[in-house]
């Protein structure tokens, strides 16, 4: 079993249950990290996705990985990123029978995405039922502007690099 942490600096941690820490990821993204504030998978565990404090949702693809987490070929590849609340995300759920995921914000609203292309279905509470059957279509929510993205980077630029603190030394010949 793999245990997923979500942090502030916008990485997620998969330890084993002894407490080892067996990677770290960052999502892959134009924007610069922002701090995580939900996480779940499906059922089968094929996809992790994470919420942000911006209301961004991130989905990896993590099944090959956790097949065997010791062979490097097997890698951690974040698909899609779509912008779903203006407001940070406090929850979300993926329902792999509907292939949906269901989103909250701080602001109230509970909203309903397709979990392959990140198309917008719809928000509970609207007058009419939800159309799962058409996912073509690309419509937004009127407070979202960003179409998702696909990504297509291979995972090494969501990898979490080691960094090396280098000392401050006075130069006094500059």
């Amino acid at each position: 079993p793999i245990l997923a942490s979500a942090h502030e600096n916008g990485c997620i941690c998969l330890w084993r249950i002894q407490g080892n820490l067996v990677k770290e990821l960052l999502p892959f993204s134009k924007y610069p990290s922002v701090p995580l504030t939900a996480l779940c998978t499906d059922i089968s565990t094929k996809m992790l996705l994470a919420g942000s404090k911006e209301g961004h949702i991130m989905c990896w693809s993590i099944a090959s990985f956790l097949e065997d987490p010791q062979n490097s070929k097997n890698q951690i590849k974040e698909e899609l990123c779509w912008k779903a609340h203006s407001n940070e995300v406090v929850d979300l759920f993926h329902e792999e029978e509907k292939n949906v995921v269901v989103t909250a914000s701080v602001d109230g609203s509970v909203r309903l995405w397709h979990a392959m292309n990140g198309y917008y279905l719809g928000y509970f509470g609207q007058p009419r039922k939800f159309d799962l059957s058409d996912i073509s279509r690309l419509i937004l929510p009127c407070d979202v502007n960003n179409i998702p993205t696909i990504i297509k980077e291979e995972s090494k630029h969501m990898e979490k690099k080691k960094m090396f603190e280098y000392p401050l030394m006075l130069d006094r010949d500059k």
